[in-house]
């Protein structure tokens, strides 16, 4: 298991043990954070939800991460990290206390919605400052263990974030007060981890002096011209195109997967929105788990396959079965495919994020993963909005089932037109 052997390396490093900290400390809050989120705006007893509604949440909670990705790096590569790790949360605890205030005065949705996107754009500062920090804390030859463990440990502790904003839901009460008391507890959560920021040297993360750097006005122009060319660049390289194209095409289906179950669990399972959370949640910690296994199985499955036969294999999975479990519309059936799409979905991810490192430049890397993000989070907003178009209220609609089935089989074999052929190695994710 590659993954907890890593981790233990590179947990020997004090002061990576302590950026570590600090990022589990902020994607737990993160992840009471959007669950207190998706409460309020997808299962608040005061309020009716609809597929356009679904589509709205979640934009907040997503798009902040492709308009303001890019332009990230301009920042903190100017700014001091650790300063950036000490004063995000305290901006981010505040914020949060301001929206918790809006909950529970009832204050129109806008409100609410326009504090949540400052603190979804403090955050997306914070976790960059985190990535650009750990070449610092971390020895050059255990850069790519630290880089391979991070993200999985800060998607499964956001996971176990959920779940705590959903055991504190049963606490403080599904009304506006209770959604109010868990925006705040997110805040003093996250303040933890400017505790932790705090032990660290204000020096140690850099950025280090560069002279020749260019004014933050002309380093924002650079990036827009920069993601073009970065495009120009995916565009001649067939293997890290496709692997774009695939990660794509799951992000998609998902996006349409997700405002389907929530409509479905919201009014045609059941009619008690704090059952439906309840099934909600349930599916949330089967696609988890998914997540986590595929981070263990990828490994062994590009050991014996080659990425560019592994990846239709995953998608073409996704959507046999995907349409299997789904189209009885049976509640049984959702948990299943949840953990199904966690496996596929994450196996999909690690195989794309390889085939780019592997197949572009490394000169062009920087861009192109700022596309992949805008990618990510983007097509997951557009196939809710999409999704929006076609749900009935009640969710049920065989129609968005296979065009989510289709749509991953006409993904998997665009992207096997799309990569050339090659002798079969051993390859690993």
């Amino acid at each position: 298991m590659s993954y907890l052997s890593d981790l233990r390396a590179v947990l020997q490093g004090r002061d990576f043990r302590r950026l570590f900290a600090t990022r589990l400390v902020s994607q737990f809050s993160d992840g009471i954070f959007q669950f207190g989120v998706a409460g309020y705006a997808f299962f608040s007893p005061e309020t009716q939800t609809s597929a356009a509604s679904v589509a709205a949440g979640l934009a907040v909670l997503l798009l902040p991460y492709s308009v303001l990705g890019p332009f990230a790096g301009v920042f903190i590569d100017r700014w001091s990290r650790r300063q950036i790790l000490l004063i995000a949360p305290l901006i981010r605890g505040a914020l949060l206390v301001v929206a918790a205030a809006l909950v529970a005065v009832r204050a129109p949705d806008f409100w609410f919605y326009g504090v949540a996107l400052g603190v979804l754009g403090v955050n997306r500062f914070f976790l960059a400052a985190l990535g650009a920090s750990l070449p610092h804390v971390v020895p050059a030859d255990r850069l790519l263990m630290a880089n391979a463990v991070t993200p999985t440990s800060g998607t499964v502790v956001t996971f176990v974030g959920a779940g705590a904003g959903f055991l504190l839901r049963g606490v403080f009460g599904p009304e506006a007060g209770g959604t109010a008391l868990l925006l705040v507890t997110s805040g003093v959560v996250f303040v933890m981890a400017a505790l932790i920021a705090a032990t660290m040297a204000r020096s140690l993360l850099g950025p280090a002096y560069d002279p020749d750097r260019p004014q933050a006005r002309e380093a924002v122009r650079n990036v827009l011209t920069g993601l073009v060319d970065g495009l120009r660049h995916i565009a001649h390289h067939r293997r890290a195109a496709a692997a774009l194209g695939a990660m794509s095409t799951h992000r998609f289906m998902y996006g349409m997967c997700t405002a389907m179950l929530i409509m479905l669990y919201r009014y045609y399972f059941t009619d008690d929105a704090e059952e439906a959370l309840r099934g909600i949640a349930l599916v949330l910690g089967t696609s988890g788990a998914g997540f986590f296994v595929a981070v263990l199985v990828t490994p062994w499955a590009t050991q014996r396959f080659r990425i560019e036969t592994w990846v239709p294999i995953m998608l073409v999975t996704a959507g046999v079965t995907g349409v299997a479990l789904c189209a009885p519309f049976q509640e049984w059936g959702f948990p299943v495919a949840g953990f199904v799409l966690g496996v596929t979905g994450q196996s999909v991810k690690i195989c794309a994020d390889t085939s780019v490192q592997r197949d572009a430049d490394d000169a062009y890397l920087g861009r192109i993963f700022s596309i992949y993000d805008m990618l990510f989070n983007g097509m997951y907003v557009l196939a809710a909005a999409f999704a929006a178009v076609l749900l009935p209220m009640n969710g049920k609609s065989y129609t968005v089932v296979a065009i989510i089935g289709l749509g991953y089989i006409a993904g998997a074999l665009a992207y096997r037109a799309a990569t050339p052929s090659a002798p079969r190695v051993a390859q690993s994710a």
